[in-house]
């Protein structure tokens, strides 16, 4: 995407083809610093701590993270039980985004089935480079199949302005190209199609009123950081048109692992008779699961990421403590969204309804 004239993704291989270079979205919106990745302990930290973070990113990082596996391997051969161990590993980072197996497990098979050294590292890379590019251009056709459905809401307003929610960040820093929930709203500010953005701040770690705030003004798209709660204060007074989010972890039956909050959001939603989307690419269905509340793992993280709340002062980050020192606090990352409270799903393949059979329709070969 283009920031400040510059085309930049979040993920990219140097010259060296020996460093993984990554936006480090910690830091973001106040200052834009490049990490450098150089073995799979610092890619398992960079998805742990959440220099890189959204499901299709952590999966291309976790494709490199498997390039690195066998570029720095002890034994250039890459012993089975190495590759299999060190995969598992990298496998283990997080445990809610389905991306992150999905593309070590595409990976690894790449790497066994080559044979020497240099073939096997010529493999991971045209492997991992594949993965990504895969997630780019599924992100280009979920832009292109969902601003249907914000086209059809501005005839319905007769050309006036279609005003949009969001949760948490689902944009190109989540993804390597347009986003997931974001992809709709670039291809409509690409047409000409008059749109605002509601931007949920997205506590503990402000992913919305950050990253999301900061790719939408970059783009020149109009948008408003709101409070996590204003949500559906604003859907009550006709304020929201459809609400479009992305996922982690999609099961085949349509239940939807997103951001914490995104739950609150679908209910008020359906109380308001509002359409709520999920933007995904086939690679975050998990079609092994059929009760998203019951069997997605939850991450729990940090509590001091609830406690303390992290800003600019005007020149250095700062962390500042909210609540008494001696409080107790509770940090889960993610919620689960049942199927009976989605509108529909926009994927690469075209929209379908939040059901098995239809999802089943767009992907026959699951």
């Amino acid at each position: 995407m283009l920031v400040d004239g510059k085309e930049m993704r979040p993920i990219w291989l140097d010259g060296d083809h020996r460093t993984v270079k990554v936006i480090d979205q910690r830091l973001l919106p106040h200052d834009v610093v490049i990490m450098d990745l150089r073995t799979l302990d610092e890619i398992i930290y960079a998805i742990q701590e959440m220099v890189v973070r959204g499901a299709p990113l952590i999966g291309a990082t976790a494709a490199y993270g498997v390039y690195l596996i066998v570029l720095n391997a002890p034994d250039p051969s890459v012993p089975e039980d190495y590759l299999t161990a060190e995969s598992e590993r990298l496998k283990a980072a997080r445990p809610t985004a389905v991306n992150l197996a999905w593309a070590v497990d595409r990976m690894v098979p790449a790497v066994r089935t080559a044979k020497t050294p240099g073939e096997k590292r010529s493999a991971a890379l045209a492997a991992a480079d594949e993965i990504i590019q895969l997630e780019a251009d599924n992100c280009r056709r979920i832009g292109e199949h969902g601003v249907a459905l914000i086209r059809e809401l501005r005839d319905r307003k007769n050309g006036g302005t279609v005003n949009l929610l969001t949760h948490c960040n689902a944009g190109w820093l989540a993804c390597v190209e347009y986003g997931t929930a974001t992809a709709p709203m670039y291809v409509a500010r690409e047409q000409g199609i008059d749109i605002h953005v509601w931007v949920d701040e997205t506590r503990p770690l402000n992913q919305g009123a950050r990253l999301t705030a900061w790719e939408l003004g970059k783009a020149g798209i109009p948008h408003t950081v709101i409070t996590d709660n204003a949500g559906g204060h604003l859907m009550q007074h006709g304020l929201v048109d459809m609400v479009i989010t992305g996922t982690d972890r999609t099961t085949y039956t349509g239940d939807v692992a997103n951001k914490i909050g995104t739950y609150l959001k679908a209910l008020a939603a359906r109380d308001n008779d509002i359409p709520f989307y999920v933007a995904l690419p086939s690679t975050t269905f998990d079609w092994t699961l059929t009760d998203g509340i019951r069997e997605i793992p939850i991450e729990e993280r940090d509590p001091d990421e609830v406690r303390y709340i992290q800003g600019s002062d005007g020149g250095e980050l700062r962390n500042v403590l909210v609540p008494p020192k001696d409080s107790p606090a509770a940090n889960y990352a993610f919620d689960v969204t049942p199927a009976r409270l989605v509108t529909g799903f926009i994927t690469e393949r075209g929209i379908c309804r939040a059901t098995a059979g239809d999802i089943r329709r767009l992907f026959p070969e699951r």
